[in-house]
């Protein structure tokens, strides 16, 4: 079984990486990725805030929860699965980012990608399907980036909508 799964993302990971050799798309990519290196959540929770709508606070809240929630969920993972990155592991496969630490599963940034997407979707559904989408275009990032593995950006969508919806149980 693991073997299957190990065919799987690296068959996966090489079928996308391959890619970076068109600059525009490597680009894209890269900001796409930087986008979800963490100053932008709380922009975007402040900036949430200041509109002072009826679930400006219970947003701000509960995406404090959530990460409250997720990083040491986060911390644990990478520690117990210590998964070697994609470029450690696969000759053929070329990074385009440093990560910030040395293993792989789960990815941090598609956690809290779709952690912050789930909040806003469900506290501000007219935005679903914008937060939805750049979400998926972090995890999709990351693997076309080499630094992770499909099924790390799986196990991060896994964490982020965990996250967010323990966090939401425990707020509404």
């Amino acid at each position: 079984m693991l073997e299957t799964i190990s065919n799987f993302d690296s068959r996966w990971l090489l079928r996308f990486n391959r890619f970076q050799t068109i600059r525009p798309l490597t680009l894209f990519f890269k900001g796409i990725s930087h986008s979800g290196d963490g100053p932008l959540y709380g922009l975007l929770t402040l900036l949430i805030l200041g509109s002072n709508n009826a679930h400006s606070s219970i947003f701000a809240i509960a995406v404090l929860t959530a990460f409250a929630i997720e990083l040491p969920a986060f911390i644990l993972l990478k520690k117990v699965f210590k998964r070697e990155r994609p470029f450690d592991k696969l000759l053929k496969c070329s990074y385009a980012i440093v990560p910030s630490d040395q293993f792989s599963m789960p990815s941090g940034h598609t956690a809290a990608a779709f952690l912050v997407a789930s909040l806003v979707a469900s506290l501000y559904p007219d935005y679903s399907l914008l937060v939805f989408s750049w979400a998926s275009l972090i995890g999709f990032s990351r693997i076309f980036l080499g630094v992770h593995f499909p099924t790390d950006v799986l196990a991060g969508v896994a964490l982020g909508l965990l996250s967010s919806s323990l966090s939401l149980g425990i707020m509404l």
